[in-house]
């Protein structure tokens, strides 16, 4: 007989030391040391799972600032390009309110009839 089953009929017979009667009572020795080996379990299981959650916060962390960074980027680069955009319309307004309707039918008159012609061409 090898000493793993030895100790597998030792741990089976400590486990029925007690029976009685009206039910099983196990010694107090060996109920204590199965709870302080259950509540160590329970404890490194624990503290597995607090480490994997601090991890976890800190990769969030890690991508919540990253994302604010990128969001002000885009802030400040919706800014600027509203800026340009506003001065752009501001200058069409100045030559559109020069310019007279004279002029300006002749200007849209020209483009089409270089458009006409590039058609007819290109056709």
């Amino acid at each position: 007989m090898n000493s793993r089953s030895r100790d597998y009929r030792n741990n089976k017979v400590s486990l029925f030391d007690g029976i009685e009667e009206g039910g099983i009572r196990a010694s107090s020795s060996y109920s204590h040391e199965i709870d302080e080996h259950d509540n160590e379990r329970a404890l490194e299981g624990l503290q597995d799972r607090v480490n994997l959650i601090k991890r976890l916060s800190g990769d969030i962390n890690e991508e919540v600032e990253t994302h604010n960074r990128m969001l002000d980027r885009m802030g400040n680069d919706m800014d600027s390009s509203r800026g340009i955009l506003s001065g752009t319309m501001d200058k069409f307004k100045m030559v559109f309110e020069t310019k007279s309707s004279r002029r300006m039918f002749t200007l849209i008159a020209s483009f089409l009839v270089i458009f006409l012609i590039v058609y007819y061409l290109t056709r």
